[in-house]
């Protein structure tokens, strides 16, 4: 017989995988913010969800942006075109760009939990219209 101080341990994690959410991010090549955007933006997620990006218009992709990244969150990139899921276990802020349309502003912002690397993910340089669009996108971190 399961003692019940496992058995509440194990329903705790069943509920947590049956609570997981997903958050779907189209790549578009026009939308309300202008041209070359991830739509939305800035997405608020708790660890354990799963953020989709949906290649809605062809020729874009999804990498992170380094310096924006939780610790311990390996740099992730895909192929152009390519759909693609992230689940993101680790509490922070992770900063993600379409390579090709970067210098077009074409970021992302993903806050899980706590903003713990704010600091860090504000220190980083971004470069042309993503510069304004990140500065949008942080002034949103709760």
């Amino acid at each position: 017989m399961m003692k019940p101080l496992m058995l509440a341990a194990l329903l705790a994690v069943i509920a947590g995988i049956a609570a997981a959410e997903t958050h779907e991010v189209q790549m578009l090549n026009k939308g309300e913010a202008g041209s070359m955007v991830f739509v939305p933006a800035y997405v608020k997620a708790a660890p354990g969800d799963v953020v989709r990006f949906v290649s809605v218009d062809a020729g874009h992709n999804v990498e992170s942006i380094e310096g924006m990244l939780p610790e311990g969150v390996e740099a992730f990139k895909t192929k152009p075109s390519e759909d693609f899921e992230l689940t993101v276990a680790a509490e922070g802020l992770y900063g993600i760009k379409c390579t090709p349309h970067y210098g077009m502003g074409m970021v992302a912002l993903v806050q899980v939990g706590d903003a713990v690397n704010l600091e860090a993910a504000t220190a980083v340089k971004q470069r042309g219209k993503s510069r304004q669009r990140m500065a949008d996108l942080l002034a949103r971190v709760e």
